[in-house]
């Protein structure tokens, strides 16, 4: 599992229980913890396309 995934559900739960507690500051907190998974998300995939770039490159000059 990414952890991008495990951020953006914890962030989840976070928001939630801040809405059904009343907590603004943690509905918040699970907001941004959610930006911060979507933003993590971004750079696996561009981290997931250099590698296969690499493995491409490397093939080729087999």
């Amino acid at each position: 599992m990414r952890k991008s995934s495990v951020l953006k559900g914890k962030g989840k739960i976070k928001e939630t229980l801040g809405k059904v507690t009343g907590d603004s500051a943690l509905e918040r907190e699970g907001k941004g913890d959610q930006l911060a998974a979507k933003a993590r998300k971004g750079m696996e995939k561009v981290h997931e396309s250099a590698l296969r770039a690499r493995d491409g490159m490397r093939r080729r000059t087999s």
